[in-house]
């Protein structure tokens, strides 16, 4: 957004600022800086449609996985080897390594170092819960 104003003042600005205006500018500024102000707003909103469009192709991947695979996801995660989380799950390690491969290849990663990535930038680790053993 780029907000034009006959008179600004500290509580406008800070009103445009807050609901995520680009600039604030006097209804009398020149056209070069309107067009730059307009130039800067369209960027920054490329910009956020793009991040956007990722993270919901990211959570759209993870939205694939079964619970038992979400569980042995926050495990991975978490930094635990399949051993320890066989045990914290109270299943076999066997099946540990297939929830891995499903879950790397539903989501389209190469290592756990990858997929801890995805997971931070889809903002999937603030929604995964904690599990207590079964």
């Amino acid at each position: 957004m780029v907000f034009l104003t006959g008179h600004g003042d500290i509580p406008s600005t800070v009103h445009a600022m807050r609901a995520a205006a680009v600039d604030l500018l006097e209804k009398n500024t020149a056209q070069d800086v309107l067009l730059e102000a307009i130039r800067r707003a369209l960027e920054r909103d490329a910009a956020e449609h793009t991040t956007r469009s990722r993270l919901e192709e990211l959570r759209r991947r993870f939205a694939t996985l079964t619970p038992r695979e979400r569980e042995v996801l926050h495990e991975v995660v978490s930094g635990k080897m399949n051993k320890e989380i066989a045990v914290r799950l109270r299943i076999h390690e066997r099946t540990v390594k297939l929830h891995r491969t499903a879950i790397a290849r539903k989501v389209g990663v190469h290592s756990a170092a990858e997929l801890a990535t995805l997971v931070r930038d889809a903002r999937l680790l603030e929604e995964a819960p904690a599990q207590q053993p079964r």
